[in-house]
């Protein structure tokens, strides 16, 4: 049975969800969740929560899918310890050493892979198993043809996004928040800047997400849960959509025209897209909400009206009732899941006057109101001439129901360990060694070369186009992309291969799914950036995996990265414009191929493999002017050129080298000294 996984941004929402026909709801507690703003719930309300959904048969799955610094780590494994008491059916991750942690504090409780964690490829799924992970949350970019062939070879379960707001950039890789605003994406607390108006126009905003048509289909494919975006929205919003696809899913059809205006009525932005689904990646994906656009307030009261009684979702229970001359009452209720009880009560007496016949005893036994439970079936077997008061049969009706509710709410047995920090790690004391990093095989040049940078890192695709071998003292890394299908996978295979073939000596770990694309190379592993590596954990995890090296997060301030346990050696973006989100389809970015905001900003629109698009920051980043990058335990400082000439890629690291300023006109210090809220 495919299951409809609904949003609770808040205690209204979850009932909204739970009456309306969720399997599922996903919240976040505190603050270690993508939905920060949220209403969201305490620790201490989780118990409460979960025994109200278990109650009524729908799965509560946690969100702690956004990036953990070293100082929190511990702080979420007391979260996830209480998430497990609490009986929580799963838990959503994204960061690396999250996983990790949970793996060794709660490790009888199923993880998610999160579409934080950009799992797009079969063998990124394949990965997720092979680590334990119970299901994956699949990047909302993949086409109905993807998803089936996926559906079709997966080792674990897959979860699809079908309704709600569209992320234009890949989810997990966007950092615009982040570094225009200090309000990170990664970390639950995005500013939305892709709603905000370029070159003119929206051409960041992405329409709704709209899959209603194709329910029918996504089942048919072995689809494991269909997801419901909105957290952040109303709890009637929430009534109103989870209502609709619960009926298509229980009827296996599409909607109807009332349905669908329905549908738009609740919540658009100008329309709705399947352009992801479909494949029609164009102009008519993007759009804006209407500034004259209202709530629909008249049918989001009685939407409300209905749910708030919480009689639209019940247990159906079936009853027998044995009444036998001289014997206890006996009462047995059983549910659809299994579950059986039996009560007893006082032994049943001759009537004095009138006895009890069948109809009215099950008129008695069916009165469930206040309860979750209804009366879906009720056979009374009781002998002649007996009586009963109607006391007796209420609390025989309110101890089998009773009974029924702890069997339903029972929590799992479950293994709980003490949370251990990684292992205390000295920093290296030499100065970093600078790489280099390059957009284009063009920029490549000899003069570049005979600088000697520790590696020089290139896009797999641009590096095929190289002879490395003319360039003997060099160590190239072909940087694997970030975002891909597994349909590419052959291709980047070959190019691995021939690249080896000529001296290749690293490889760039950017996704999940690399790691089984590089574990028959003998190559050095070097975790990229868009791997979000945020804490200590993350990198003991990554060189469990067989990295040898990790960049961090440029979202880390100095402090942090300085603090990090690094067992891995770490390098860090110190020169470069920061890659500030990656698109799965090209935008409208012009001929200039820039973007230009309120402010007259101009931010470089690059085009990257596959026909995707990634924007870089309006500024380059520069630390050159100070010396502190270099005492915070990097091996590498990378030198990240992406609009440079190829006699700028050389003339920048020279500089580097020599010590001399380079400064571009246009600086910024990033997040190195503010980090990220």
């Amino acid at each position: 049975m495919t299951e409809l996984l609904a949003p609770a941004g808040s205690r209204e929402a979850l009932i909204a969800a739970v009456q309306n026909g969720a399997n599922a709801v996903y919240l976040g507690v505190d603050e270690f969740n993508a939905r920060r703003s949220a209403r969201n719930f305490t620790l201490d309300e989780l118990r409460g929560v979960a025994a109200y959904c278990h109650l009524r048969g729908v799965r509560v799955y946690l969100t702690l899918n956004t990036l953990v610094n070293d100082r929190e780590l511990h702080a979420l494994s007391s979260v996830a310890h209480g998430a497990s008491e609490a009986g929580v059916d799963a838990i959503l991750v994204q960061d690396w050493g999250v996983l990790d942690t949970l793996r060794r504090v709660i490790p009888d409780v199923p993880l998610h892979a999160s579409t934080q964690m950009t799992v797009h490829t079969l063998s990124g799924i394949e990965e997720a198993a092979r680590l334990g992970m119970t299901r994956a949350v699949l990047s909302r970019e993949l086409s109905r043809d993807e998803i089936a062939e996926l559906c079709a070879k997966s080792p674990i379960e897959l979860e699809v996004f079908v309704h709600g707001a569209l992320c234009v950039c890949v989810s997990g890789q966007c950092a615009m928040s982040a570094v225009i605003g200090q309000r990170s994406g990664n970390r639950g607390l995005c500013a939305q800047p892709c709603r905000l108006p370029y070159n003119g126009g929206h051409p960041l905003s992405l329409r709704d997400n709209n899959l209603a048509d194709y329910v029918s289909e996504l089942q048919d494919m072995g689809v494991a849960c269909l997801k419901l975006e909105g957290r952040m929205k109303r709890p009637e919003y929430v009534a109103a959509v989870t209502g609709i696809y619960a009926r298509l899913l229980r009827e296996h059809r599409k909607p109807t025209d009332e349905e669908r205006a329905q549908l738009a009525a609740a919540f658009s932005r100008d329309g709705f897209t399947d352009g992801y689904y479909t494949g029609k990646h164009d102009l008519s994906m993007f759009g804006v909400r209407p500034a004259t656009e209202r709530w629909p307030e008249e049918w989001f009261a009685q939407l409300r009206a209905d749910y708030e009684q919480e009689r639209l979702c019940t247990v159906p229970v079936r009853f027998s009732a044995t009444l036998r001359a001289g014997e206890a009452i006996a009462l047995r209720a059983e549910d659809d899941d299994g579950h059986a009880v039996t009560a007893t009560g006082p032994k049943s007496e001759p009537a004095r006057t009138r006895a009890l016949t069948a109809e009215e005893i099950e008129t008695r036994l069916r009165k469930t109101g206040g309860t979750a439970f209804s009366v879906s079936d009720c056979a009374v077997d009781v002998d002649d001439g007996l009586a009963v008061s109607a006391a007796a049969l209420n609390a025989l009706r309110r101890d089998a129901l009773m009974g029924l509710e702890a069997a339903r709410t029972a929590l799992p047995e479950r293994r709980s360990l003490p949370y251990t920090a990684p292992e205390s790690v000295p920093n290296p004391a030499e100065p970093p060694r600078l790489t280099v990093t390059l957009h284009r095989a063009e920029q490549l040049t000899g003069a570049l070369v005979d600088c000697a940078p520790a590696r020089i890192g290139i896009p797999i695709d641009e590096l095929a186009k190289v002879d490395i071998a003319r360039y003997p003292s060099a160590r190239f890394c072909a940087i694997l992309p970030r975002v891909y299908r597994t349909a590419d996978e052959p291709r980047l295979r070959e190019m691995l291969t021939a690249l080896c073939e000529q001296g290749l000596t690293a490889v760039g770990i950017g996704n999940l799914g690399h790691l089984a694309l590089t574990r028959d190379y003998d190559l050095e592993k070097c975790g990229e950036l868009s791997l979000n590596v945020f804490n200590s954990a993350a990198l003991r995890f990554l060189k469990e995996q067989g990295l040898d090296s990790a960049a961090v997060s440029f979202e880390l301030r100095r402090e942090q990265i300085r603090d990090l346990q690094k067992c891995l050696p770490c390098e860090a973006v110190i020169y470069g414009r920061l890659p500030l989100m990656i698109i799965d389809n090209r935008i409208d970015a012009g001929a200039s191929r820039t973007l230009t905001d309120r402010r007259s900003e101009c931010f470089p629109v690059l085009d990257v493999f596959g026909g995707r698009c990634e924007i870089e920051n309006a500024k380059t980043l520069y630390l050159g002017r100070r010396s502190d990058w270099q005492d915070i335990g990097l091996t590498y400082a990378r030198l990240r050129f992406t609009t440079e000439t190829p006699e700028q890629c050389a003339a920048i690291l020279r500089a580097h080298i020599d010590g001399a300023d380079c400064a571009p006109e246009d600086l910024t210090r990033g997040l190195f000294y503010r980090g990220v809220e």
